[in-house]
């Protein structure tokens, strides 16, 4: 978006900034017990096609492209579940995928393979899903992006979600029928806002899209929930109900045909790094007057009057966290079926005692790029 207007991106399509979203400043249920793997024999995880889940088998070339190598795993690290590095800087190891249909959710974009998470992260989206349904009048939720079978940097899109603790709900309610396969690919994403306004329209905005943001803000492991600045706004000149969660609702950039729904690092995962905390309140202050004037919108200045913005640098393998080379190397599954989240499971999840691997986290960048 750019301008106080702005312009849409492709319905359905999620523009990215970098910034508070994925780490700099802008002005119960028990969900330890989960194994993804446990159904996995040892002869059956010696027999995994490390290909299927790993085209870049040996290939932890500290030179190599790393969206290159996660962006074509097709199945996770059949290892313990653990997140290592930062939401746009790191990997996962023993990620699952949620179910493409529930009872109260459908997944999108299935071609994208990006419905993968920490174990965590799935429990949490499909505990929404079954909460707002019965509570908030939403009857169900369309779940976009999560992340890739092994985290790590994306071939297109996001710049965060690579540690599998952050997931896109859509803000379309689910239909009462199964969708398609096409149908999930081609159904668009609808926008929140008026059309060329920073505004909500109030005939697609329902008190139902309030109370499932809200609900999702409270939950204790959420640490931030992104929304557009429009959608921010009218929470805060509405919301009539407990407001003690709404500083965790984040005015951000794009976020108006979707949300974005990060999560803490798990405890013990001692090789993730969490966000700073949100600031103490509930943002509905100057804070969220600035994007309401034309400073957000305007373009980022080149270095020097004429300059063309420089091709960003690709992030090779070796710039991430350590453990990230033995994830891509890491064998798979022996299947999508084996490593699809399952109510119930037990989590084998790294040792809280052991000594991390070294990793790298990103220097939070001021504005974004137009």
């Amino acid at each position: 978006m750019s301008g106080a207007g702005g312009c849409n991106p492709r319905p359905g399509e999620y523009p990215l900034r970098s910034s508070d979203l994925h780490g700099g400043p802008v002005p119960e249920d028990d969900l330890s017990r989960i194994n993804p793997f446990r159904r996995l024999t040892s002869a059956a995880l010696f027999a995994c096609v490390l290909v299927s889940g790993n085209p870049a088998a040996h290939a932890a070339d500290g030179d190599a492209v790393a969206k290159q190598l996660f962006g074509q795993a097709r199945l996770p690290a059949a290892i313990a579940s653990e997140p290592h590095g930062f939401y746009s800087k790191g990997c996962i190891a023993g990620a699952v995928a949620i179910p493409t249909d529930g009872p109260t959710w459908q997944a999108m974009r299935l071609s994208r393979n990006r419905r993968w998470g920490h174990p965590d992260m799935i429990a949490l989206v499909e505990r929404l899903s079954r909460e707002a349904a019965q509570y908030d009048g939403w009857p169900g939720l369309l779940v976009g992006d999560i992340s890739q079978p092994r985290g790590g940097p994306m071939l297109s899109g996001h710049a965060s979600h690579q540690m599998g603790l952050d997931a896109d709900i859509w803000l379309n309610p689910m239909p009462s029928r199964k969708l398609s396969d096409r149908e999930r690919e081609d159904t668009s994403a609808v926008s929140m806002l008026k059309d060329d306004t920073l505004y909500v329209d109030p005939d697609r905005w329902t008190e139902s899209h309030a109370r499932l943001i809200v609900r999702a803000a409270s939950y204790p492991e959420v640490e931030r929930i992104f929304v557009h600045p429009g959608i921010k706004k009218k929470l805060c000149d509405t919301w009539k109900g407990d407001r003690s969660s709404f500083g965790k609702i984040r005015p951000y950039w794009g976020h108006h045909y979707h949300f974005h729904i990060r999560i803490n690092c798990p405890k013990g995962a001692k090789d993730c790094r969490s966000q700073a905390p949100s600031p103490s309140g509930t943002g509905c202050d100057q804070s969220l007057a600035w994007w309401f004037t034309d400073e957000p919108w305007k373009p980022a200045k080149p270095a020097k009057p004429g300059e063309k913005p420089k091709k960003k640098r690709e992030m090779r393998l070796s710039e991430m966290p350590a453990a990230c080379a033995r994830i891509i190397d890491a064998p798979a599954p022996s299947s999508e079926a084996a490593a699809t989240f399952q109510p119930g499971m037990a989590v084998v999840r790294a040792s809280a005692f052991s000594a991390p691997p070294a990793s790298g986290v990103p220097i939070p960048t001021p504005r974004p790029v137009n």
